[in-house]
């Protein structure tokens, strides 16, 4: 019986402290809420969602108070007037920077691929010239590189004594023969291919019936002398390279092709070659191959072109312009290029949700061809993404923390500052006025309302741009200019140009 008595005034007291707890938080919300109503700075009839000091817009609070960072109250941010992961660009700001938005379309993307290369000599077409024997080089027909020579042309006069000696030992055997010496003949000839003759010089000492000890070296093929490496009086040893001869009937073209288009290019291709240094003149070939190597530099890819040289109009060294016929492929998602935004690690479109409201999106790219890209991931028909302009929304939404730029940084409503603020690229913000005072390092402005500061028009000073102001701003231009916060808590003009240069008028 005691025992019973003693749970109940547990019981009791447990449900006294729960009531008491309640009617203290309850408390606490009505207070909050009339210390919220009595706030000039609270509008009666939106919902207020969170506090934020403007100066310092990615912290929040669930209090209304005086801001940790600046001498001054902190303002309310009413739930109709929140986006999360979007950024307000007003109509006029809009109009301003000429910006233009484009909508994610399906259709094909190819036909026509256009790159550049280098004209060099094909490879295929080499011949090198070497001594067969020891011998030396008594007269040289081709004194420079670079001269061309017909198949056949004479180019140098060797003297070659082991030559000597087998074509006399040749001529010898030939008289013996009709003495009744047989086989002997051929074996005298095969010498002769050893020291190095060739089977024209060969017939040339049976038909003459007599030694040559000087012999011409010819031509094998129609090119250019590309290297010349013997001169007149020179001794020279068997195999000692003395010519090479690139021919000039076909020539390569080298053409670098950007790495993001690399699928688009494949052996066989029909390309279509111009030069300015030949106005009106088309050469016509085919990819030969596609070599297996990014440039690390560059980031292109080398795709070798084999072209007829008719006339032999194309040289080693000549810049051209490539058009490839590729294969177009269909039912694509299709941008324009000029709308993705490459961060490095990520990229990035900003998409149009309308009344002015603009979000980021990360998206996935594949095929880029004459100013479109193919969208892999990320979009889909009848979007619009912004096309010019885009500077503006990305740096907006780096101030705001949005999911496609910080992730996960944004904090949570708490009535103390975090001890670490969130990180994040240097914030510009953007507005437009009216220059009302210039001195020596700061400039007054009246300026309209800065959305991304939460600032309303008002009249300041700024600190002056490190290169200066341009010549053109005076007192009582209108202006365009961006700000940024520094260490210190004022803001910096970063850039200002007269509005109407901005807008695409007279510079």
């Amino acid at each position: 019986m005691k025992n019973t008595k003693i749970i109940a005034m547990l019981v009791a007291t447990g449900l006294l402290a729960g009531g008491a707890y309640a009617l203290y938080q309850l408390g606490i919300r009505q207070g909050t809420q009339a210390a919220a109503s009595q706030n000039p700075l609270v509008k009666a009839d939106k919902k207020v969602l969170y506090w934020q000091d403007p100066m310092v817009p990615t912290q929040k609070f669930d209090k209304p108070g005086k801001s940790p960072f600046m001498d001054m109250p902190l303002v309310p941010v009413y739930a109709d007037a929140v986006d999360e992961g979007s950024v307000a660009v007003s109509p006029r700001i809009q109009q301003n920077l000429g910006m233009r938005t484009a909508e994610v379309v399906r259709g094909s993307l190819g036909g026509t691929l256009s790159a550049v290369g280098n004209v060099a000599y094909n490879e295929r077409e080499m011949v090198f010239v070497q001594a067969r024997n020891n011998g030396y080089l008594e007269k040289l027909f081709v004194r420079t590189p670079l001269d061309t020579v017909r198949k056949g042309q004479a180019l140098a006069e060797l003297y070659m004594p082991e030559w000597v000696a087998a074509q006399e030992e040749f001529l010898t055997v030939k008289r013996l023969q009709s003495g009744g010496i047989d086989g002997l003949l051929d074996g005298a000839k095969q010498r002769m291919r050893l020291v190095g003759m060739t089977d024209e010089q060969i017939r040339l000492v049976e038909s003459s019936g007599k030694v040559h000890p000087r012999l011409t070296v010819v031509a094998p093929v129609a090119g250019v002398i590309s290297e010349l490496a013997v001169r007149e009086g020179m001794a020279v040893a068997t195999g000692t390279p003395m010519f090479r001869i690139n021919g000039l009937e076909t020539i390569w073209v080298n053409a670098e092709i950007p790495e993001n288009q690399a699928e688009q290019v494949h052996v066989g291709n029909a390309v279509e070659a111009s030069t300015a240094s030949l106005p009106g003149v088309l050469f016509k070939g085919k990819i030969d191959a596609v070599l297996p190597q990014i440039d690390a530099g560059t980031r292109t890819l080398k795709a070798r072109i084999e072209l007829r040289n008719v006339n032999r109009q194309l040289l080693p060294g000549m810049f051209v312009k490539l058009n490839f016929n590729t294969f177009a492929r269909q039912d694509m998602l299709l941008i324009p290029s000029e709308a993705v935004i490459q961060t490095g690690t990520r990229t990035l479109v900003m998409l149009d949700k309308g009344n002015g409201r603009f979000t980021p999106a990360e998206i996935e790219t594949g095929m880029e061809s004459k100013g479109r890209t193919e969208v892999t991931k990320g979009l889909d028909v009848g979007q619009k993404v912004v096309v010019s302009g885009q500077f503006l929304i990305d740096s907006e939404a780096s101030l705001k923390g949005t999911s496609a730029r910080l992730g996960n940084d944004t904090q949570d409503v708490s009535g103390k500052p975090a001890a670490q603020p969130v990180k994040s690229m240097p914030v510009l913000h953007y507005a437009s006025g009216i220059v009302e005072k210039i001195a020596q390092d700061e400039i007054t402005i009246s300026h309209d309302a800065i959305a991304s500061l939460h600032w309303d028009a008002m009249t300041m000073n700024f600190k002056l741009p490190p290169a200066g102001l341009p010549q053109s701003i005076r007192v009582g231009s209108s202006v365009h200019f961006e700000i940024q916060q520094t260490r210190g808590g004022a803001f910096q003009i970063t850039e200002i140009v007269p509005a109407e240069n901005a807008a695409g008028g007279k510079r």
